[in-house]
């Protein structure tokens, strides 16, 4: 009996949070199914094998073709900072972005429910598409498909990104030394769409950050692309989930310290009153990068200078000396305690991206 059917006879909504749950079903139900040697394109490529933001498919000549696609499904549609079309073009620009890639193109698969609100429609699509042109992403193609009333929940955005890089980032090259560095706030989307979710209206006074992070990666990427060793965008798992994906990548143990990571203090007071670990909370307009030593401070200067005045050093990543402590991630606490950053597990805030 496989694993799968002796744990869950059913698909939860822990599948699809972004933590243990989505990683376990991800590895074990879908890419133990692939022959390894189908888990990427050319010897220096990056897929299954990764499993980063993006695939990577060299092109020769030191150019890599990156690729990726999402599915986007939040509740509410509209949510104070954004809307369902904003986070689906802007989740496909970051995740290129994270692999070091320019976004050129993207292609969408909207599918909706009869009865859908031709208004909202239009607005979500004017905000997809309108985010794509702002960022100078051509829409090259897509598709569109109508659900019997009751078949679905409103709409769901499939978006695939296209991109160019010489230059990937490719988490496993994360190494031990490294400074693990954010760009600004975390847990501003999760809070906002969990207080929006709330059948008693909360007003906590902080709008979704998501955006396009194009204005701070592509001057990133021009001057200090060499010295990235790993980025991601803590979207669903938060930055808890994204550093224990690079510990057990990278086989490291990654020390993160608390007092250093920015996050407002209402959305901190509002998470931990629900019983949510703050730092368990998406981000969808936040980056979270891994570089060298030697550059870090210079690196978080040259992001305030570019707007992102709460760029923060907030961890490092250290050697695994036993190797029991492998893939660890150890937070140190405000009050001078360490404990395990254990990665999120449960219905995180369902229905966020």
């Amino acid at each position: 009996m496989t694993w799968y059917i002796r744990l869950w006879k059913f698909v939860t909504l822990a599948h699809g949070a972004g933590g243990k749950e989505t990683e376990e079903l991800v590895r074990n139900l879908i890419v133990q199914k692939v022959p390894p040697e189908l888990w990427k394109v050319g010897e220096d490529g990056a897929g299954l094998d990764a499993l980063d933001d993006s695939a990577l498919i060299p092109l020769g000549g030191g150019r890599y073709l990156a690729v990726t696609v999402d599915s986007y499904t939040v509740k509410p549609i509209f949510f104070p900072g954004g809307d369902l079309g904003k986070l689906a073009a802007s989740g496909t620009i970051n995740d290129l972005l994270m692999a070091g890639a320019r976004p050129v193109a993207a292609l969408d698969a909207i599918v909706v429910e009869e009865g859908f609100p031709v208004e909202d429609l239009n607005k979500i699509v004017e905000s997809y598409v309108g985010t794509l042109a702002e960022n100078r992403v051509a829409l090259i193609g897509g598709d569109f498909k109508t659900m019997p009333k009751g078949q679905l929940d409103g709409i769901v955005i499939a978006s695939m990104g296209i991109g160019f890089t010489e230059h990937p980032i490719v988490d496993r090259n994360i190494r031990p030394g490294d400074k693990i560095i954010v760009s600004g706030y975390l847990g501003d989307h999760g809070a906002a769409i969990l207080a929006a979710q709330q059948a008693v209206g909360v007003d906590l006074g902080v709008e979704s950050d998501v955006k396009p992070l194009t204005d701070l990666m592509l001057p990133l990427l021009d001057r200090y692309a060499s010295y990235i060793h790993g980025a991601g965008d803590p979207t669903r798992g938060g930055l808890a989930m994204l550093v224990n994906d690079w510990a057990e990548k990278t086989g490291t143990v990654i020390v993160i310290d608390e007092a250093r990571v920015p996050v407002r203090p209402q959305v901190k007071e509002y998470a931990e009153m629900l019983g949510v670990d703050p730092l368990s909370l998406a981000s969808e307009g936040a980056a979270v990068l891994a570089v060298a030593p030697e550059k870090a401070e210079e690196i978080v200067e040259f992001m305030r200078s570019l707007g992102y005045e709460q760029a923060s050093i907030i961890g490092e990543v250290y050697e695994a000396k036993d190797p029991r402590h492998r893939g660890r991630v150890l937070l140190r606490s405000v009050t001078g305690g360490v404990r395990i950053l254990e990665p999120p597990s449960g219905e995180i805030v369902p229905r966020i991206c």
